[in-house]
């Protein structure tokens, strides 16, 4: 790991859409322990430590820093990865990155949640007594008063109270520094990308009417209030902060719904979508969320490549209804009729004689109907 670089982790697929995890003031990316496995399965998150928190290098930032410092830092970390575009979610200081992020940097943005998160954190005055007592007397004061600042009465997570006690003081006093002279309330109307705001009810350090504040001036905003949070939402209740993220991030409806069309043609999706009732609509929404959103999209493979992996699959079990919509699929992803041809000759020898004979009848007519449309 270079020491230019952010620590972070990375998991899910290399294909998939990257998310990038920002943590909060005095804990490791381990704040997403309970999340970042879950969204892996949809995406490739990147989850990674503030300046002198878990293992990332202290001196990645000095005494004066500012947000767009640690900005900075973050689009390093995604460029090293070879990500340009991504979505990015973070918790208080990791959102306020995200914000920044999304207020001078839109054109690396696909999408931003900020969980208990500020435009602003109070004034300077607070943050600059905080840094000044940290760089004289160290971060173990911090780590003792740590779960009443972060968790409701009764709750809290050892390891990341040992994050605050294990942080470099000079470190985390710079970033002190960042939150003291964060202040985009100003430049909020100007974030277009989709935003999700999540707020814990009982979190004392940025109380629901900041992301409030946020959700009134973002266009493009959604806000969610936890019950029962306090200021590490993703640490005291992962499910329902998971849940938030899913649908926001969850493109996978609408990017499916897109494909699809692109791929079997408006008048068959409009047909399907026509005759959908209350009994089949979760079994349409699965289509369009899995199939095409997660599936059709993966770049691993083109488009061509895909339907002729599914001309093959279809001849294989016999769907030639199925068959019939993807021939025309086919077309529509550059396939000739000579390949398509090609494509049901080899499956006459690994799916049998018989499944190619009306793997070519119903190819046949629909090539034909398609001539018949065009001429």
């Amino acid at each position: 790991m270079t020491e230019n670089l952010l620590h972070h982790r990375v998991e899910g697929s290399a294909s998939a859409p990257p998310l990038l995890l920002g943590p909060s003031l005095g804990t490791s990316y381990a704040l997403w322990d309970a999340v970042a496995p879950e969204l892996s399965i949809a995406h490739r998150v990147v989850r990674w430590d503030l300046p002198g928190h878990g293992g990332s290098a202290a001196g990645l930032i000095k005494s004066g820093a500012t947000v767009g410092d640690l900005a900075g830092l973050v689009l390093a970390l995604a460029d090293s990865l070879g990500i340009d575009r991504f979505a990015y979610a973070g918790v208080s200081l990791g959102g306020a990155v995200g914000l920044h992020l999304a207020v001078h940097h839109p054109d690396r943005l696909e999408s931003l949640a900020a969980i208990c998160s500020s435009a602003h954190f109070g004034g300077s005055a607070p943050w600059e007594e905080r840094a000044g007592r940290v760089r004289r007397e160290g971060v173990a004061w911090l780590a003792e008063n740590a779960p009443a600042r972060w968790f409701t009465s009764g709750f809290t997570v050892p390891r990341l109270v040992e994050d605050q006690r294990t942080a470099d003081p000079e470190a985390y006093a710079a970033c002190c520094d960042a939150l003291a002279a964060f202040d985009l309330r100003d430049r909020l109307g100007e974030i277009g990308v989709r935003t999700l705001l999540i707020a814990g009810r009982q979190d004392p350090s940025t109380p629901p009417p900041h992301l409030r504040e946020i959700a009134d001036a973002v266009p493009a905003s959604t806000l969610v209030e936890l019950p029962g949070a306090a200021h590490l939402a993703p640490a005291e209740c992962p499910e329902a902060v998971l849940t938030a993220l899913r649908a926001h991030l969850d493109g996978g409806a609408r990017r499916g719904m897109a494909v699809r069309r692109e791929v079997l043609g408006d008048a068959h999706v409009d047909r399907a979508q026509a005759r959908q009732t209350p009994f089949t609509a979760r079994f349409q929404d699965f289509i369009s969320r899995y199939a095409w959103g997660e599936i059709w999209t993966d770049p691993t493979l083109s488009r061509r490549e895909r339907s002729m992996i599914t001309l093959t699959a279809l001849v294989a079990h016999g769907h030639y209804e199925e068959l019939a919509m993807h021939v025309r699929a086919a077309r529509r992803n550059g396939l000739s009729p000579e390949e398509i041809g090609a494509v049901l000759l080899q499956t006459a020898v690994y799916c049998g004689v018989p499944a190619a004979n009306s793997a070519f009848a119903t190819a046949q007519r629909v090539l034909a109907e398609e001539a018949e449309e065009e001429a």
